[in-house]
């Protein structure tokens, strides 16, 4: 899964930066992506424990806290 560059810089340059470069960008992505890949393996396991195979927001918003 490869989230795209643009959204990132977009990101970026909303916390204040005037510019943004690809290296940076990609960085970003890198950590958004182990992050979500995290938080979207916990919620899968929330949802096979509670004896689902659907994943719900409530499950992803409980993985992120916890």
């Amino acid at each position: 899964m490869e989230l795209p560059l643009a959204p990132m810089k977009r990101l970026v340059k909303g916390a204040g930066a005037a510019r943004v470069s690809e290296d940076a960008a990609d960085a970003l992505r890198e950590v958004l992506e182990d992050f979500a890949s995290e938080v979207a393996s916990k919620a899968v396991q929330l949802a096979r424990h509670a004896g689902r195979k659907t994943v719900t927001k409530e499950d992803i918003k409980l993985a992120y806290r916890g």
